[in-house]
């Protein structure tokens, strides 16, 4: 079981031999390596560009549906207070009229003769 360095040298040595058996072949390989290079960083730039809009875009749209849950458990909510209050109201308001109600008829029974 060979080591991790030797294995590591015999792959960056048989990467130079390559390179040189290319630029034997092609005065302009180096032209060619660094062309080659280059797209792959613009290729990297670009998906990493990619990632970053499509993250950007899911956490836009999850901030928006937090915010528009919030708007509308927020209607909901005064809505209710609303229909409670007017509830709270009628009560009040039946309660006044039934004691009132009772007041006539107890001066009423008090002038019987």
């Amino acid at each position: 079981m060979r080591s991790f360095f030797f294995n590591s040298f015999k792959n960056l040595f048989l990467l130079c031999i390559n390179i040189l058996l290319i630029m034997s072949l092609n005065p302009f390989a180096p032209i060619y390596l660094l062309k080659v290079s280059s797209l792959k960083a613009t290729i990297t730039l670009l998906f990493i560009l990619l990632v970053k809009s499509n993250l950007l875009r899911l956490k836009g749209g999850i901030i928006g549906g937090i915010v528009a849950l919030i708007l509308l458990s927020g209607i909901f909510i005064s809505s209710a207070v609303a229909v409670a209050s007017l509830f709270y109201a009628y009560n009040l308001k039946n309660k006044t009229n039934d004691s009132n109600e009772e007041e006539i008829e107890d001066k009423l029974e008090s002038i019987n003769i």
